[in-house]
């Protein structure tokens, strides 16, 4: 187990922007959500950022622009942007979140890893929870060409030189099986030379598949076996999941790597990636835009051990079977950055 890497990620930065910096969102003011801040308010941003590396250490930080598209920008207004920001405007905000990110890191050198949700986090509600996309994003091209068109963005936006600027781009959040091979076709598309991971989000209480019906043996199979025009991840795992539905799902994770090393339909393992929220309990309503507690969630004892205490078990677990090639850990929605700090405690010995 102890020759399984750990690296620690961050935690949920719209959240922390909420509940430690009393930032506000709707989809009305900002649609771009955390990312708005890039836009209005850089240096809270930046603070925000710097409890993450300065506090809680964290060895790889994610970037405040999770929500970013074109169709966002162009529906937020500002008073230097009357009528939206259109997509030729929007470089020096993408330059700005990637600057924030490099101030946050500097003074203890974490990795950045740019962060990009679905498309449906895009959408008004979000439906990155739901997987019920638009009939123009309804197929596994449409998705290719959608996130191939963020990336190169940022490619403009850095004049070419994006991977000098991060260390991982993170493909986030993924509600269906065809936004899965969509992303690996997009980086393979764009010819981006940074190791990337696939993160889905498995919100069905009581079910173990994406929202779309699919299983993990399937997920993980479209995630890595190989392919035309498939980029292959550097890691592959679960975000913005319920902490105590992972020690079943990096079980059958493992099990399906297994089968296709087994198989010969993949050579090398991946690594483990892990940032479920930290909440206890309580569920985002997208339409109310708040959170609510909801009672059962998880059964009883679910929420007994602390959180950092039920993941970093997670971890340790995962690490044993020996299937993954490193593990990155973190948190998504309500995981403030005491959570992580406490969650690195964990593993300074490791």
């Amino acid at each position: 187990m102890a020759t399984t890497p750990v690296q620690i990620l961050d935690g949920g930065l719209g959240t922390s922007l909420q509940d430690h910096y009393n930032i506000s969102f709707d989809s009305t003011t900002t649609p771009l959500w955390s990312s708005h801040l890039m836009i209005s308010d850089p240096a809270t941003l930046l603070s925000c950022q710097r409890d993450f590396t300065a506090t809680a250490n964290v060895d790889v930080l994610l970037t405040a622009t999770y929500q970013v598209s074109p169709e966002g920008f162009l529906r937020t207004k500002t008073p230097a942007h009357p009528t939206g920001i259109s997509r030729g405007e929007i470089a020096p905000y993408l330059r700005t979140a990637l600057d924030v990110a490099e101030k946050a890191v500097a003074a203890n050198s974490s990795k950045i890893a740019l962060s990009l949700g679905p498309y449906g986090a895009c959408m008004i509600p979000g439906q990155e929870y739901s997987g019920a996309y638009d009939e123009r994003h309804s197929s596994e091209e449409a998705l290719a060409d959608w996130h191939a068109d963020r990336l190169e963005l940022f490619g403009e936006a850095t004049g070419g030189k994006l991977a000098e600027r991060v260390q991982y781009v993170a493909l986030e959040t993924l509600p269906r099986l065809d936004e899965v091979r969509a992303v690996r076709r997009a980086v393979g598309k764009t010819g981006l030379e940074v190791p990337f991971w696939i993160a889905c989000v498995f919100p069905i209480e009581d079910q173990d598949t994406l929202p779309d019906g699919s299983t993990v043996e399937q997920v993980v199979e479209a995630a890595l076996v190989g392919g035309e025009g498939l980029a292959t991840p550097w890691g592959i795992g679960i975000n913005c999941t319920k902490v105590h539905k992972l020690g079943r799902f990096v079980k059958l994770f493992a099990e399906s790597v297994e089968r296709l090393l087994k198989d010969g339909r993949v050579e090398e393992r991946p690594a483990l990636v892990l940032y479920p929220d930290g909440t206890q309990g309580e569920v985002y309503n997208t339409t109310t835009q708040t959170w609510e507690k909801v009672k059962g969630i998880g059964g009883e004892g679910a929420y007994a051990h602390p959180w950092e205490v039920q993941l970093a078990q997670v971890v340790n677990d995962a690490r044993a079977t020996g299937q993954f090639s490193s593990v990155l850990v973190g948190g998504c929605c309500k995981a403030s950055y005491n959570d992580i700090k406490r969650l690195g405690e964990h593993f300074k010995s490791a």
